[in-house]
């Protein structure tokens, strides 16, 4: 048990940043759902996109402004938990929060709640930074960089 604990410590070392969380509606779709009517497991991977994609844009960080920098982010580690279903034609809210990290990659927290605002999934996702010869960087880009500093984080 204590390797456990050392991993969750390890985790939870880096804290979210609260002042750069973005919200946003969704409402589920009839495809996105399996024939009971609950949305499918593998969807809700498609909304911690959408809610990384909103992210991007509030913050000012999208995956084109990575892309014309010469990098791209692809992911490298997810995890998701389910904790309610979501159903056909229910309105779901996601909350996605990066995680303030020294590291050359980006984290990002999801936090999906039902119409009733209870928790029903959460997650995290880990992207890296590959240049345009395909190599990892193993330092934050500058363009990483300065966007950290624009938004008030340390660099």
């Amino acid at each position: 048990m204590p390797a456990l604990n050392k991993m969750r410590k390890k985790k939870d070392q880096y804290k979210e940043v609260e002042a750069l969380k973005v919200t946003q509606e969704i409402r589920i779709r009839f495809n996105e759902t399996d024939p009971l009517g609950i949305v499918w497991h593998g969807n809700y991977i498609t909304y911690f996109e959408d809610g990384r994609e909103a992210f991007g844009r509030e913050h000012g960080i999208t995956y084109l402004d990575v892309h014309a920098s010469g990098y791209t982010t692809p992911i490298v580690k997810s995890e998701c938990e389910h904790k309610l279903p979501l159903r056909y034609g229910d309105v779901a809210r996601i909350e996605t929060t990066i995680v303030d990290t020294p590291a050359a990659k980006m984290i990002f927290r999801y936090k999906i709640f039902d119409a009733n605002n209870s928790l029903a999934c959460s997650g995290e996702t880990i992207q890296v930074f590959v240049d345009a010869n395909g190599d990892l960087s193993l330092n934050m880009p500058d363009f990483f960089e300065e966007w950290r500093r624009k938004v008030g984080l340390p660099t």
